[in-house]
C-alpha cells in the first residue's frame, strides 16, 4: 500500500502543479493578464473620449430643453420648429429646397 500512496500523493502533486502553471500562464497572457493591460489602457483612453463627445452633446440637448421650457419658451427657436415641422411660411418669404435637386 505504501507505493500506492506514493503513486496517489505523486499524481496529486502533478495535478497541483498543472494547475499552479495554468495559473501563472493566465496571469502572464490571460484577458486581464499583465500583457493586457497595454491594450486595457489604450480601451480605457478611447471610452474616456466617448463619454467626453457624449457629456458634449448632453450640454447641447439640455441647454435645448431648457430653450424649450414652457413657462419660458425662446421666441426663436419655436419659430424655427414650427417652421421645420409645419412647413409653415410668410406670404413674403422664399423656400428653397435643396433636398430635391439631383
Amino acid at each position: 500500500m505504501n507505493a500506492m500512496s506514493a503513486k496517489r500523493e505523486r499524481t496529486i502533486q502533478l495535478v497541483a502543479l498543472g494547475w499552479l502553471l495554468m495559473l501563472g500562464a493566465l496571469t502572464l497572457v490571460g484577458p486581464y493578464g499583465l500583457l493586457a493591460w497595454g491594450e486595457q489602457g489604450a480601451l480605457l483612453e478611447q471610452r474616456q473620449e466617448r463619454i467626453a463627445v457624449l457629456r458634449g452633446e448632453m450640454a447641447v440637448l439640455d441647454n435645448r430643453v431648457d430653450l424649450l421650457n414652457p413657462d419660458n419658451i425662446d421666441p426663436d427657436l419655436a419659430s424655427e420648429l414650427v417652421r421645420e415641422n409645419l412647413n409653415v411660411v410668410h406670404p413674403d418669404e422664399y423656400v428653397i429646397d435643396l433636398d430635391s435637386q439631383p
